[in-house]
């Protein structure tokens, strides 16, 4: 049984239409024009329990749309979904106690207060029996290394010790069902890898099922092995991470150090950089195995490595090209 089905969604918006100044203002005001934005478009996919799915795309394709609607704060127009076996939107309270929604562009901890006075509140409204909240927040604020935090005020927290917080809010009631839209967002280096391995620890070790939207591709790359891709507002992609590389970046990089600068370098796909006896070429895959034997049989090398391209290099080079979008694979990748 899958934890998350979505088949045929579809999702519209109406946005005004006015010119500016103050005469174009009073016109809007009598007879108001718009324009019809359509966000997503027949979008089907499953998700299995325990599976964690990064949602990729542009600004504008439809990612937070989709989580909205998945936790029940946007109606579609068009289409069905199912989550933990609710239909999200019917607002049932059975539904809000398995799920929890974490925006990093908006926070639920508020500013004056401490967190433990939230998280008491939290307690209350989901209906956690004492003993559970305990055992649950003592081992979360553990986990996240927050323990001496939880009653400092908000507003005297860094950003991404607010994170921590944050995301120990939507945790404390034991959700299997967890959708985060850029949980990262804003936060130092130092922050990003923080949180990226705490989230992936917990999500392995309780089983929780996982989507996220996130513009920081390290944020995808260490947490999920499968990914979504929408552009403008349809699916591109969906499968394993390593298809997407293989399927959209068929190149590799290898990287050579000699023991001293060759007579003559290899030929081979597309040499990138070169700093004295270092060599680096752009190499097709299935060449690849050609050109490590040549290098290691001709040549005495010093070091080498071969590397797969990131993330974030393969969606700039997909979404910088004017091919048409391709047909996506059977939903659940």
């Amino acid at each position: 049984m899958s934890a998350i089905t979505v088949r045929h969604l579809h999702k519209t918006y109406r946005a005004p239409l006015r010119e500016p100044g103050l005469r174009a203002s009073l016109r809007h005001l009598v007879a108001p024009r718009y324009r019809t934005v359509v966000a997503l478009r027949d979008v089907s996919f499953t998700i299995a329990p325990g599976e964690a799915v990064g949602y990729l795309g542009p600004n504008g394709a439809g990612k937070t749309t989709t989580l909205k609607i998945l936790a029940g704060v946007l109606y579609p127009d068009a289409g069905q979904v199912e989550v933990l076996g609710f239909v999200p939107w019917q607002g049932r309270s059975a539904f809000k106690k398995r799920m929890a929604f974490v925006m990093g562009r908006k926070g639920q901890l508020w500013w004056d207060l401490p967190a433990l006075d939230l998280f008491h509140l939290f307690r209350e409204m989901y209906q956690v029996p004492a003993a559970t909240f305990r055992r649950r927040l003592d081992d979360l604020a553990a986990r996240f290394r927050v323990t001496d935090l939880l009653t400092v005020p908000v507003r005297n927290l860094s950003l991404g010790e607010r994170m921590k917080l944050e995301l120990i809010a939507a945790l404390l009631h034991g959700p299997q069902v967890l959708f985060l839209d850029e949980p990262t967002l804003g936060l130092d280096v130092m922050a990003q890898h923080e949180i990226r391995d705490l989230l992936r620890a917990y999500v392995r070790e309780e089983g929780l099922t996982l989507l996220m939207a996130s513009h920081y591709m390290r944020d995808v790359e260490a947490i999920c092995e499968r990914v979504i891709l929408l552009d403008e507002g349809r699916i591109r992609f969906d499968g394993p991470l390593t298809e997407l590389k293989t399927r959209f970046a068929p190149h590799r990089e290898v990287t050579v150090t000699f023991a001293a600068p060759p007579p003559s370098a290899p030929a081979a796909g597309w040499l990138v950089g070169r700093e004295g006896p270092r060599f680096r070429w752009r190499v097709p895959r299935q060449e690849v195995p050609r050109l490590l034997q040549e290098l290691t049989t001709r040549y005495e090398v010093d070091d080498l490595s071969v590397q797969e391209p990131a993330l974030e290099d393969v969606l700039r080079q997909i979404f910088t090209t004017d091919a048409p979008a391709s047909a996506p694979p059977a939903p659940g990748g």
